[in-house]
């Protein structure tokens, strides 16, 4: 889990970090999420994390799976359980579009982040497609070679 603040209004944003090491992203979508009360006071503490979440059609609506938003530390009886599936509001067109390529090409639906917008909180997600050991490797070399890039012209501008 990786969580950021953001500058104007001090909630957080969530991360999924893993996301862009294990797939190829294609078409990303804003999603709403159904929480229930002490999950949004989870959220705004920070307390969640995406690393191994993913969406599914679960009949004609969308899910998001496997996301661990921890119980609120003053919830008592009233508390969520940590990892259940959530609903994601999307449009009836987007939804289509989403289990057609999904279905038809193969790929999955990845959260990659949860964010405050005004008063709500919103997920996004993009359609991925799973990465090999090479593409991963030859990724990180690219990175590699930008970040000494990087560094050689900040070093030459030094001088």
């Amino acid at each position: 889990m990786s969580s950021k603040r953001n500058n104007n209004d001090s909630l957080p944003v969530l991360y999924n970090s893993k996301a862009r090491h294990k797939y190829a992203l294609g078409d990303k979508y804003e999603a709403g999420l159904v929480l229930s009360g002490t999950e949004v006071k989870s959220i705004r503490g920070g307390n969640a994390q995406l690393s191994e979440s993913f969406a599914k059609f679960i009949k004609d609506e969308l899910f998001l799976c496997n996301v661990h938003i921890a119980e609120y530390q003053f919830g008592g009886e009233e508390n969520h359980p940590p990892q259940r599936p959530r609903k994601l509001l999307l449009k009836r067109r987007e939804l289509t579009k989403l289990k057609i390529e999904v279905e038809a090409a193969g790929k999955t639906i990845v959260p990659l982040r949860i964010y405050f917008k005004n008063a709500l909180i919103k997920c996004e997600l993009a359609v991925g497609t799973g990465k090999n050991q090479r593409d991963k490797r030859e990724d990180l070399k690219k990175r590699v070679a930008q970040r000494e890039a990087d560094q050689a012209l900040k070093n030459a501008l030094k001088r």
